[in-house]
């Protein structure tokens, strides 16, 4: 039982090594163009909702208020992620980075509020690796959650 743990255990390092020397990183994706995200390379470890095919795709984030209550609140919201940190903002842009807690990776997550619209795009990638085993998909989904919460 012990050696099939420790079996498991190795072979996971070992897969999570080789992605990480493997992959490259996917920092350049980052930022607006032409009032877009980036879209998603091929690997499954992003999700984008502009343009997504049906692998990546997610809803944006919605929202009632005006679009500074929703820019102060998603920020609010973004502080309690854990390992999360603001990287840049603007009067309508957001980048954050979350860095995984055991292995460290770096995810790169994009929030942009498009002018005279109620919805937030976003995009979450992450910078290495093949998979991220959903993480991406649903640190974007409990951040919409915590907005719904708000009453935002």
């Amino acid at each position: 039982m012990v050696s099939r743990f420790l079996s498991i255990i190795f072979s996971l390092i070992i897969t999570l090594s080789s992605n990480l020397i493997f992959s490259s990183p996917a920092l350049a994706a980052i930022g607006l163009s032409d009032g877009h995200l980036s879209a998603c390379p091929s690997s499954p470890n992003c999700v984008v909702s502009q343009n997504g095919d049906e692998e990546h795709a997610i809803e944006p984030i919605t929202y009632k208020s005006d679009r500074n209550t929703a820019k102060e609140t998603l920020l609010k919201v973004l502080s309690v992620v854990p390992r999360t940190e603001v990287i840049e903002q603007t009067d309508n842009y957001i980048h954050t980075e979350s860095t995984s807690r055991i292995f460290k990776f770096v995810d790169d997550a994009e929030f942009y509020f498009p002018e005279n619209e109620n919805v937030i795009q976003v995009r979450s990638a992450s910078r290495v690796g093949e998979s991220d085993l959903g993480v991406n998909r649903r640190r974007i989904e409990q951040i919409r959650l915590a907005m719904e919460d708000l009453g935002v």
